[in-house]
């Protein structure tokens, strides 16, 4: 087993933050760490680590107790094992490498909902960037101030769809919906419905501020239906604008772990406003190995261009193009969201 510097990789994980603009306050909680480390006698590390005592020394939390063992281990630890798989190459290439390998879009809306535009031209544009299919996603009924689609609408829009993709072939429309996430962890749509849909992004979109148990409890009963693809803009944080808001507080590692356990993929959204999850949640959602889809969520032709945001905040956190659904084929991806019922069956 190669002998490895804990302290050496704690220096090593800081450099590497700041040289990606990350939070100070991140980079300082690395390098003061490898300074408490250094002042421990001899043996005293590898001790503590045995018995699980590393994190009463000041400063250390999970992320770095886990980092160290990893270390003391012999291990490259994940989150230097990360940052380094960015480290020395332009982000524009990486983000560049991500944006290639993107297949369709996975959280497209139309003017049936709050969009802008007419589907046809929302596939149309799609295809012109290079796509071979698009998932349309317009909101389902609770969400009225977007004109959510009611049963009726969304029986409609599965006509239309059909129609469209024989003109269109063979760029597809996939079926789908942005299904509310509600208050019990339920989804806002009749399941039979739901059932009949080629891919299903849910968001929480109210009671954003719900107490953080109550949240990480509502996110993993709709992870756990077999209904629910991808869960949208995972926080519901907004940086910009009037509607500035705050990220909702849940167990990042509770929803991660159900995630990666039914097999569900979280959204790194792409709108300028959102860029969601925040970087910090997005290395936790690759760390526990979640499937992730860089979606644009747009709601007007020229925002379907927006998908290089996603694709650069996913080359900055270690976000491996296997992992990402959309660089799948439509086959491929029905056979994903196929799979999801039929676990549950």
């Amino acid at each position: 087993m190669q002998d490895r510097d804990p302290v050496g990789d704690l220096k090593r994980i800081a450099f590497l933050l700041e040289a990606a603009s990350e939070p100070r306050y991140r980079v300082t909680a690395f390098r003061r760490a490898a300074q408490t480390l250094a002042a421990l006698p001899p043996g005293e590390l590898e001790d503590r680590v045995r018995r699980g005592s590393l994190r009463d020394l000041a400063g250390i939390g999970e992320v770095l107790e886990r980092t160290v063992a990893e270390s003391i281990r012999g291990e490259e630890p994940v989150y230097l094992r990360r940052l380094e798989s960015t480290g020395g190459r332009p982000v524009a290439e990486g983000a560049a490498d991500l944006l290639a390998a993107l297949r369709g879009d996975c959280h497209v809306h139309s003017d049936w909902s709050d969009g802008g535009s007419p589907i046809r031209e929302m596939a149309e544009t799609a295809r012109g960037l290079g796509h071979a299919w698009m998932a349309l996603t317009d909101h389902s009924p609770r969400l009225t101030v977007a004109n959510g689609l009611s049963p009726d609408r969304l029986r409609e829009q599965l006509e239309e769809v059909a129609t469209l993709n024989v003109e269109l072939a063979p760029f597809r429309i996939l079926t789908g919906i942005e299904v509310d996430i509600l208050s019990d962890g339920s989804l806002d749509q009749e399941d039979d419905l739901l059932g009949r849909l080629d891919i299903v992004v849910a968001s929480v979109h109210s009671e954003l501020r719900m107490e953080r148990r109550l949240m990480t409890r509502r996110l993993v009963s709709a992870l756990a239906n077999p209904h629910l693809d991808i869960l949208g803009h995972l926080t519901g944080r907004m940086t910009t604008g009037k509607r500035r808001r705050p990220p909702s507080d849940f167990d990042p590692d509770i929803v991660f772990a159900a995630a990666a356990r039914f097999d569900k993929a979280v959204e790194i959204n792409s709108r300028p406003e959102r860029l969601d999850p925040p970087k910090r949640l997005l290395r936790l959602a690759v760390e526990a190995r979640c499937r992730l889809a860089i979606d644009s969520d747009a709601h007007a032709p020229g925002q379907l261009a927006w998908l290089p945001n996603g694709c650069e905040r996913a080359f900055l956190c270690g976000v491996e193009v296997g992992s990402v659904v959309n660089t799948w084929n439509a086959e491929a991806l029905l056979a994903w969201t196929r799979s999801h019922a039929e676990m549950a069956a």
